[in-house]
């Protein structure tokens, strides 16, 4: 089973510091179809990833949780 994120307050965040997917995708050096597959649980942030993302967006650590690991609840 396949577990997914729902990483609707990160794509806020990174509208409401940097105004595009585009740009957070440039700061860490990959594609935009790279980070949009990261975005859309086709691909998983790596640590490392975490840690730029949060460093670029000024995500406190005690946040960490609520912008990469709230799983999307699925209704039977």
């Amino acid at each position: 089973m396949k577990v997914e994120f729902d990483y609707s307050k990160l794509k806020g965040r990174i509208k409401e510091k940097l105004n595009s997917q585009y740009r957070l995708a440039e700061e860490l050096k990959i594609s935009e179809v790279a980070l949009w597959n990261k975005l859309t649980n086709k691909s998983a942030f790596s640590q490392t990833d975490i840690v730029k993302i949060c460093e670029i967006l000024e995500i406190e650590p005690n946040e960490i949780h609520n912008y990469f690991f709230r799983e999307v609840v699925k209704e039977n």
